[in-house]
């Protein structure tokens, strides 16, 4: 696995597995100073001038990069992702941030690749079978073990609950955009040229302009809230950082070590998650994190092997 030559880019890989493992920790800290929609808009604000100062510089280097798609279909594509992608995401991950604990939260968004596979039966056509609703089944008792049983016991059980529940919701809509994206890459009749970068930027545009009027009505109720330069240092984090510089690094990861090695490190998000509340927030630590962790794991392991069982007979 460690191959010469590759050891930095697996260095670069669990650096960005902290970045996005504290990025849970942060989103709590952010959530709990300002409205978390107005948190969520001024982290892609900042995400998208970041993202076309890239472009900029990709265009001057003579690359080619599009500045927006290029025919109807696309934006319709685009549309939808940004809907499910910011929008739904940032609403469910903020508020769920809002009300639980960033360490549960960050076990819980495990639960993402079961939910891709389980949306790409009807939205790519790919077949299902009855180890995956096993999977499923176990990765559920997983996420129930989070849910029920934590030792964050400091924060009400109702909110706690409802915030998890918000994460599953959060789960559910970027596994939705992760295959919106898959189908948009490939194209209904051939394979399309869009990079991954064009996309991820096309779509936090439209999100952006649609979390707009959230901010709005909520500085027009309860008024301009400016954050603290904590509140500051967590928007320059979650957007410079966990959005941008961890995105690129991961597709560098992709590119030289292929994406199940690069995708392996995504299950070191949860262990930094957790070791972030515990270190920023006080958040408790227990054996019932671990055991939910497992099932939430061994649900995941299921769904992918028979996916990729199922895709290559």
């Amino acid at each position: 696995m460690f191959k010469e030559g590759n050891i930095k880019t697996h260095f670069l890989m669990l650096i960005v597995a902290i970045i996005w493992g504290f990025s849970w920790a942060i989103g709590r800290i952010l959530s709990l100073e300002i409205s978390p929609m107005t948190g969520a808009w001024f982290r892609y604000l900042l995400t998208m001038i970041i993202f076309f100062i890239w472009f900029l510089t990709l265009r001057i280097k003579n690359k080619k990069i599009r500045w927006f798609p290029d025919n109807k279909d696309t934006y319709r594509s685009i549309i939808m992702i940004g809907f499910t992608g910011v929008l739904c995401y940032q609403l469910f991950f903020m508020y769920g941030m809002y009300y639980t604990a960033a360490g549960d939260a960050s076990l819980i968004i495990t639960f993402n690749p079961i939910f891709t596979v389980l949306l790409a039966v009807p939205m790519l056509g790919q077949p299902i079978s009855k180890k995956m609703f096993i999977g499923l089944f176990c990765g559920l008792i997983g996420v129930g073990i989070v849910t029920g049983w934590s030792p964050n016991t400091q924060i009400d059980f109702g909110e706690r609950i409802f915030g998890d529940l918000l994460i599953l919701c959060a789960s559910f809509s970027w596994a939705t955009t992760t295959n919106m994206t898959k189908k948009l890459m490939q194209g209904r009749y051939g394979i399309n040229d869009y990079t991954p970068l064009e996309i991820v930027v096309w779509y936090s545009l439209i999100g952006t302009i649609m979390i707009t009027p959230f901010v709005a009505y909520d500085i027009l109720v309860n008024g301009l809230i400016i954050p603290t330069w904590e509140g500051l240092s967590a928007i320059f984090y979650l957007g410079a950082l966990s959005t941008v510089l961890a995105y690129y690094w991961f597709t560098i990861g992709v590119e030289k070590l292929g994406a199940t090695a690069a995708s392996s490190y995504i299950f070191l998000v949860p262990i930094f998650g957790v070791l972030g509340g515990w270190w920023l927030l006080n958040e408790n630590l227990g054996y019932t994190i671990i055991i939910g962790f497992v099932m939430i794991l061994i649900g995941v392991r299921i769904v992918q092997i028979e996916s990729a069982r199922l895709e290559t007979s």
